[in-house]
């Protein structure tokens, strides 16, 4: 399997940053906390969530955290209200006192952390008695249609590429998983929720290119490929995907919300 690369902060936008900033503004309606709240962004990645945090949940102040320091660089540059503070982080020890956040969210990045119960012990650890501990993740099994689709085309050229398919490597992205998941972390009022957004490309290209950044699995799985290999995958694409007169492309993006109380 190839190397996962969590970094180029630019390629991550074009691929799927530009969706999860579809995403994070209706996560933080959902929650509905009130305003002048402390809040930690676990996974911060290039700042989505945090920005949807700054515009719409009017927080006393943000800990945005990520492992990866190019990520961090990135949404510091894109982020500069004086109320964000970024660190580079993991799951496994944030960088905040016991029970001093009033929310901890962690968006796209749950199914991502290697121990999930023990990042969910740390993430209630850090939030206040009564506070909220919230996620999403993306439907791969389902309506995650521009990964999904990927990876349909790609096991129908390769079925080694099954072992890539983020549908499979990760049971986490459903429903009943994080009700579960949430439940037995010892959260309660656990509730989850389907947040659909629509992933409009203009052609082909759009949709296609930035899978060659080689950020994350299915990017990094295409730009592993020999290139006639990848060719074939292109064509199966660029056969199957449903293509409008004009060339563009509609598609759907799932994903799971799930909060609980500590």
């Amino acid at each position: 399997m190839p190397r996962e690369r969590w970094s180029g902060g630019d390629d991550y936008e074009a691929w799927i940053g530009r969706w999860s900033r579809k995403v994070a503004p209706r996560f933080i309606d959902w929650l509905a906390i009130p305003s002048d709240t402390r809040w930690l962004d676990l996974g911060c990645g290039t700042g989505a969530l945090t920005a949807a945090i700054i515009e719409r949940a009017h927080p006393t102040s943000v800990v945005s955290v990520d492992p990866s320091a190019d990520f961090v660089d990135v949404a510091a540059r894109l982020q500069t209200d004086e109320r964000v503070r970024f660190a580079v982080a993991d799951a496994s020890a944030l960088p905040v006192e016991t029970g001093s956040v009033d929310v901890v969210v962690s968006g796209l990045v749950l199914n991502f952390v290697p121990d999930i119960a023990g990042g969910l012990r740390e993430m209630r650890r850090v939030v206040t008695p009564d506070g909220t501990v919230a996620a999403y993740v993306w439907d791969y099994a389902g309506r995650m249609d521009l990964l999904r689709r990927f990876f349909d085309a790609a096991i129908a050229v390769d079925p080694g590429a099954a072992a890539h398919d983020e549908g499979i490597r990760f049971p986490i992205c459903s429903p009943q998983a994080l009700r579960d998941a949430f439940e037995r972390a010892g959260f309660t009022a656990v509730d989850v929720h389907p947040i659909d957004v629509p992933t409009h490309f203009r052609d082909f290209d759009d949709y296609w290119v930035p899978f060659l950044g080689g950020v994350g699995p299915a990017s990094g799985y295409a730009v592993s490929l020999h290139p006639d290999a990848q060719a074939a995958l292109r064509e199966r694409l660029r056969a199957t995907l449903p293509t409008a007169a004009d060339g563009s492309i509609d598609l759907i993006a799932r994903a799971w919300a799930v909060q609980g109380r500590a």
